[in-house]
């Protein structure tokens, strides 16, 4: 549904993004993970049509960004960092005003739709400027469904909000993937980890990782770690569990439990399960152990690791 290759833009001598390439297929979710300043939203702004690139090339559903600029607007819904939000109009008048301007028509039936996905009919002839800031996110969201495009762009759609608001938010977007493409940019780690299918994770202007959370924790680790909570004494099943295939190490967790580091791509969890309940254990879990995407992130943005 996107593909970017070898993205870059200049702002006169100092380069915000060099090189970028990345793609995100239909009905996906991405999470765009940078930290501050590393080029998320100049990428955003780029995809979007709303500035040129100094080289490269971005697509839509396989309209060129630039070339066909009208066809991919329309298949995008944008959702700023900083919302253009008018607090003297009501919910209703300033979706209508936004459907006016986008030429579309049912406009009625446009923004009662967009309400009743964002769950802002409760609030239609309220003034924006007494929504809280909840409410205002979810107002922004609706007006970048109005004309129910293809893929949905969210630059950092739950900064400034409390904890209960960013739970409704986060379960909004995933509702709308799968029907939707969505590329999701942010810097707050739990939203990624809790909404999206992959990530892309750029710093200093550059896509440094690109794939699912698990297999960057297994590719950053080296090897894939697996917990065993295993009710039988511990040096037996230590021994047990070392004779398995593909088990580099094993290192006794507590009472129970058994860390085990394997060889990547050996997938060992049938192998040890059949072992212990072979031997007449009890097994009382077996789960894969990662990296947590805060390790994954900070070991691939810290200038010092990269050092």
């Amino acid at each position: 549904m996107i593909q970017v290759e070898n993205l870059t833009k200049y702002y006169g001598p100092h380069p915000a993004i060099q090189d970028v390439t990345f793609q995100v297929k239909k009905g996906e979710i991405l999470g765009f993970l940078g930290p501050n300043a590393a080029g998320k939203t100049t990428t955003m702004r780029t995809l979007t049509g709303f500035m040129p690139p100094t080289r490269g090339t971005a697509r839509v559903a396989g309209y060129d960004v630039f070339a066909d600029s009208i066809e991919v607007r329309r298949r995008i819904g944008y959702m700023p960092e900083t919302i253009p939000l008018y607090p003297e109009m009501t919910v209703r008048d300033y979706l209508g005003f936004f459907a006016e301007i986008r030429g579309l028509d049912q406009k009625d039936r446009r923004v009662d739709q967009a309400m009743e996905i964002c769950n802002v009919g409760d609030r239609a002839d309220t003034l924006i400027g007494k929504l809280s800031k909840g409410y205002q996110q979810r107002v922004g969201l609706a007006q970048a469904l109005l004309h129910q495009p293809e893929v949905l762009i969210l630059d950092e759609p739950t900064v400034g909000l409390d904890p209960k608001q960013i739970i409704e938010v986060r379960e909004l977007i995933k509702s709308l993937g799968g029907e939707r493409t969505v590329i999701l940019s942010t810097h707050i780690l739990p939203e990624v980890s809790q909404t999206c299918n992959r990530v892309v994770i750029i710093n200093e202007g550059r896509v440094v990782a690109e794939d699912t959370t698990e297999r960057l924790t297994n590719r950053l680790q080296g090897a894939e770690r697996i917990f065993l909570k295993v009710q039988a004494p511990g040096p037996q099943v230590a021994a047990l569990l070392e004779k398995a295939p593909g088990v580099l190490s094993v290192e006794p967790k507590g009472d129970e439990g058994f860390e085990v580091e394997c060889a990547l791509g050996s997938e060992p969890r049938p192998a040890l399960a059949s072992a212990v309940v072979q031997a007449g254990y009890g097994l009382l879990e077996l789960r894969p152990m990662g990296m947590s995407l805060e390790e994954v992130f900070l070991k691939l943005t810290s200038n010092e690791e990269k050092a």
